[in-house]
């Protein structure tokens, strides 16, 4: 079985889907699918991938291989022409296309290729189709989906989700309303993280260490964490908070919330790392007591799905999908959007060390079962098989 997955970047600085994707194409792999990743080099605020990552040609890596194309001529929108004459010339030699990410100009046209050469495909939105996603931008967004994505939507397989709840509340710019156009079989496939080998336990704090580590965007509910932190802390109770993470096509936002920050009385107790990866991003899961994330909504949240595997309790609101999973493996605390409801479950956990325990073992075993991505690799085998048998 040969599967093209498109993405308009692979950069780790995007977050998630690009993180989701490598994982997933290397589980594919080692279970004998061959995949291959088409993808510009745009890299986020770095630019674009350094000068000696060859462009057009596959590159080799962990089972699966890689083309890279150059942004051109709009990099704003990390869109490739050449990307899509590549695809356009050999969509032929693959059995299914996965495509991830909606209002993209790249995947947009990626989906009229594949239906052009009648190559099956399947849409994960990343939850782009999520109604308070698809308030930013809502007209524009709203005249593209209807003219651009519900075609897309319409032509496809299958569409991809995350959670239940994503797959409940999304959009679908009119599908199925009418009758006269079927709507595409929702498959309900979780995002996988890859088994984190911690650094060994540092020596403990003498306060707890409360970790932030996300895209620093408005969605991700500062505006709650913050003040909550500040309510905390004027009761008495002292931690370390690091707030970990970058927004590459914001920076004005990220910098009005360090500035918020060296403001407010969280300065001195507050460690701002920026973007991180690799061995510091496990020093700081290795050091952390608290994985905090009180989002707006987000369609998984494989950040909380990675503390979580780290053996770290989280706190999280009760707008990420996946948070109805958290309270039933008890798993960490949930509550509302709301800073003094923030604010109480952070002080909860932070009063009883064993409790935190228990919970990150919790949640360190549900993430072992439910986000393994050999398990989830055979679900989205057996999806794949089942379109292309049904073709």
């Amino acid at each position: 079985m040969r599967i093209i997955q498109i993405i308009p970047s692979i950069s780790l600085i995007y977050g998630g889907p690009s993180q989701m994707l490598l994982g997933l194409s290397a589980a594919l792999a080692s279970q004998g699918i061959d995949v291959t990743i088409i993808t510009t080099d745009s890299n986020g605020d770095i630019g674009q991938l350094p000068l000696d990552v060859p462009l057009n040609q596959p590159i080799a890596q962990n089972g699966y291989q890689i083309i890279y194309f150059r942004c051109s001529p709009f990099r704003r929108y990390k869109f490739s022409l050449s990307l899509l004459q590549w695809l356009n010339a050999n969509a032929r030699q693959f059995d299914l296309a996965h495509i991830h990410a909606l209002f993209s100009p790249v995947t947009t046209l990626a989906a009229t290729v594949a239906r052009r050469h009648h190559l099956p495909y399947i849409i994960r939105p990343c939850g782009m189709l999520d109604p308070a996603d698809l308030q930013k931008k809502k007209q524009l967004k709203q005249i593209y989906g209807t003219l651009l994505e519900r075609p897309n939507l319409a032509g496809a397989a299958a569409i991809h989700f995350t959670s239940k709840q994503e797959a409940k509340i999304s959009e679908r710019f009119g599908l199925g309303s009418t009758g006269k156009i079927p709507v595409p079989q929702d498959l309900v496939i979780p995002l996988g993280v890859t088994e984190l080998f911690l650094t060994q336990r540092l020596p403990q704090s003498e306060v707890p260490i409360i970790l932030f580590m996300s895209r620093i965007e408005p969605k991700k509910g500062l505006d709650l964490l913050i003040p909550a932190l500040e309510n905390i802390l004027a009761s008495g109770i002292e931690f370390r908070f690091i707030l970990a993470g970058s927004n590459p096509q914001d920076a004005d936002y990220e910098t009005k919330i360090q500035t918020q920050i060296q403001n407010s009385s969280l300065a001195k107790y507050t460690t701002i790392t920026g973007f991180v990866s690799g061995d510091l991003k496990l020093e700081l899961l290795t050091k952390a007591d608290l994985f905090v994330l009180p989002s707006y909504y987000e369609n998984f949240g494989i950040a909380v799905a990675e503390a979580m595997a780290a053996g770290k309790p989280v706190v999280i609101s009760d707008r990420i999908h996946i948070s109805e999973d958290i309270q039933q493996a008890e798993a960490g605390w949930v509550g509302p959007l709301e800073v003094g409801a923030i604010a109480s479950l952070i002080k909860s956990a932070l009063f009883d060390p064993q409790e935190r325990k228990r919970r990150g073992l919790n949640a360190q075993e549900y993430a072992k079962k439910h986000y393994n991505w050999d398990a989830i690799a055979q679900q989205t085998i057996d999806a794949y098989q089942q379109i292309l048998s049904s073709k």
